[in-house]
């Protein structure tokens, strides 16, 4: 299901973009911590239930999330800061993000720590494949690019539907599914990580 398999197909429209950025000034790291500043205001937005704005700073984030990589490519400046840098980053706005959109009531807060909990647990998982020598690994479920499209969606039927789905926000049924995905997620990375260690054993 994850959206992060298809990044090599969407180089041609990725590539061209982190040319031009380039020569607008921006650098890998100002692009990361742009997109943190975006997830920051999204969170903001939703927490005072200003859907259209939290929309449109979750998609400014994704944009300068997608292109940070790619510019770090196009400079020859791509290394393990950078890399750290964004990983880092990536989850204090996924937490900016969900807090804002269960601390605004779109839905209960035992719905959102279940989501925050899925979604680090998930991403801790991806990157601890790689700090136990197993190599990154970004399968399963639910990814990051699978994420903000889902929270893009949901925020836009909210704003088009707003009375919901049987007394549920759009958002918050996004949520409890970044719940249960998130940590089916996290499940499936655990044990591929376990196989490939004990495998090397």
């Amino acid at each position: 299901m994850t959206l992060d398999q298809f990044r090599p197909h969407i180089n041609g429209i990725v590539t061209p973009v982190a040319r031009f950025s380039i020569r607008l000034g921006l650098t890998p790291n100002t692009s990361t911590v742009i997109a943190l500043l975006a997830a920051i205001a999204a969170g903001t937005a939703f927490w005072y239930r200003e859907i259209g704005f939290g929309v449109l700073f979750v998609a400014i984030n994704a944009f300068f999330d997608a292109i940070d990589g790619a510019i770090a490519r196009e400079m020859g400046s791509a290394g393990v800061t950078g890399d750290f840098l964004d990983h880092v980053l990536d989850r204090y706005a996924d937490i900016f993000i969900i807090v804002g959109i269960f601390a605004g009531g779109f839905t209960s807060w035992e719905v959102g720590v279940f989501a925050l909990t899925g979604v680090l647990m998930s991403s801790y998982l991806g990157t601890q494949a790689q700090a136990v020598g197993v190599g990154r690994y970004y399968g399963g479920l639910l990814g990051r690019a699978d994420r903000l499209v889902l929270i893009l969606f949901a925020g836009i039927c909210d704003i088009v539907i707003p009375t919901g789905l049987f007394s549920w926000t759009y958002l918050g049924i996004m949520l409890l599914l970044f719940g249960f995905l998130g940590h089916i997620t996290a499940i499936q990375r655990f044990r591929h990580v376990w196989g490939e260690l004990n495998r090397s054993q």
